[in-house]
């Protein structure tokens, strides 16, 4: 990559248009502008100052091409709105999709959907499967559009169910790689992992551990956001959180079921232990007081209301009730996303923040970024209090999984952590080697 030093009217007039097939990358220094080296940057040339000269310049302020490189000038404002439009399509968004649909020739997609992705520079994490697709994305507007248009050019994927989140300055800063704090994404498909977008082949597009359970066949019904508050306010509505343990601990609707899992293949087991026996062994909740018993009478199950991050766990787990007999099923369409997206907080049910697979780690309403941080020994949510702990040791473990690991987990965590405080990855030099007593000792970069 190349780095120049610019003003803000280099920034708008130096950088040719960009081929639809790329996406700029710009630092969060408004004066760092960070080029891919497949851009296009005009060269000096006797046209360059009637490409200047288009912008609005005060009679007493010259702009020479050597001044632009020498260092910061007076910030030009934008006249024109192609050019606003320009870097509007520029900014970064995080979009997450899904779809359910017989996909039988699935792995086809896999080779020319991920060159796509690189050729864009889009990253994330996308999973195919014979049940779908799934996955998250982030980069500019204008390429992340054009990966969905081509993933939905195939007949069997089109109408994706779409969630998407505009990305903050500093987070496309984490994005092009400019700044991190973070040895590891906030999960292996994160889509702030700037370097390489993952596209999976697997059994599922989310793991239930039965393929044979398929929405394509039968789902339950869809509830738009603004209609999911009179519907869980009903007495008569079972609502169940269908998310892990991890992630309702900072975040649930109010009087919501905690089924306590920590995957989604455990709610199965779940559900056939729960509307048989009403004790449960949970040990946490969201808010402090106990979980729910739910009694429904035998063979005649209640009305029951399902809620997840995006919509699609939810999906499958209402065909799931379906197979086993539960006549009225609903689920939250869009997720906890959607409705924190479109329901004003004044008004709304939930309770918390909600945790997101990605280096935002959580979000409020209006998809506002949330308080929580990452601990990357477990990949769980952590709050200021957890950090105060003398169990939290950063990149290594925190109050929530402290005790699960051994001594030598910890440290090749702190191995690890050291890599990337000296060489800014994870690997370098010392990549597989065991760490020694001298590691203790090693010289940092200031």
């Amino acid at each position: 990559m190349l780095r120049y030093r610019a003003s803000a009217l280099l920034t708008l007039g130096m950088v040719s248009p960009l081929p639809s097939s790329s996406s700029s990358s710009f630092s969060s220094n408004p004066n760092l502008i960070t080029f891919n080296p497949s851009f296009h940057i005009l060269k000096p040339s006797p046209s360059l100052p009637s490409l200047l000269s288009s912008f609005p310049q005060k009679p007493t302020r010259s702009m020479t091409h050597s001044r632009c490189f020498s260092g910061p000038s007076p910030t030009v404002p934008i006249h024109s709105a192609c050019e606003a439009e320009e870097m509007e399509s520029l900014s970064l968004v995080v979009v997450s999709f899904y779809k359910f649909a017989d996909f039988p020739d699935y792995a086809e997609s896999r080779s020319p959907l991920k060159k796509l992705c690189e050729e864009l520079r889009v990253s994330g994490g996308i999973i195919l499967a014979p049940e779908g697709i799934n996955g998250s994305i982030c980069g500019s507007r204008e390429s992340v559009q054009r990966v969905l248009g081509f993933i939905e050019s195939d007949k069997r994927l089109k109408g994706l169910r779409q969630v998407e989140t505009p990305v903050s300055p500093e987070e496309e800063a984490i994005h092009h790689g400019h700044t991190s704090s973070s040895p590891l994404a906030a999960g292996e498909d994160a889509p702030f992992r700037w370097d390489h977008v993952r596209v999976k082949l697997k059994k599922e597009i989310v793991t239930l551990g039965m393929p044979v359970i398929s929405p394509v066949e039968r789902v339950g019904q869809y509830v738009k956001p603004r209609d999911w508050n009179a519907l869980i306010s009903d007495p008569d509505t079972v609502v169940i959180d269908v998310r892990n343990h991890y992630e309702t601990r900072i975040g649930k609707f109010k009087t919501a079921v905690d089924p306590c899992t920590t995957a989604f293949r455990d709610f199965p087991a779940w559900v056939e232990d729960k509307f048989q026996l009403p004790k449960s062994d949970c040990e946490h909740s969201n808010q402090g007081s106990e979980e729910e018993t739910v009694n429904p009478e035998e063979n005649s199950p209640p009305r029951v209301a399902m809620y997840c991050t995006g919509g699609i766990r939810c999906e499958k787990a209402s065909s799931y009730l379906l197979s086993k007999g539960f006549k009225e099923v609903y689920h939250l369409e869009g997720g906890i996303l959607k409705y924190l997206e479109e329901v004003p907080k004044s008004e709304s049910l939930w309770e918390g923040e909600c945790f997101v697979f990605d280096k935002r780690v959580s979000v409020e309403h209006g998809l506002e970024q949330g308080t929580f941080k990452l601990c990357y020994g477990c990949k769980q949510p952590v709050s200021d209090a957890d950090m105060e702990s003398p169990e939290w040791e950063y990149g290594v473990s925190c109050p929530h999984c402290y005790s699960t690991k051994s001594e030598e987990e910890k440290e090749r965590a702190r191995a690890r952590q050291r890599q990337f405080e000296t060489w800014g990855i994870i690997g370098g030099p010392d990549k597989g080697r065991r760490p020694t007593q001298s590691d203790n000792n090693v010289n940092l970069p200031n």
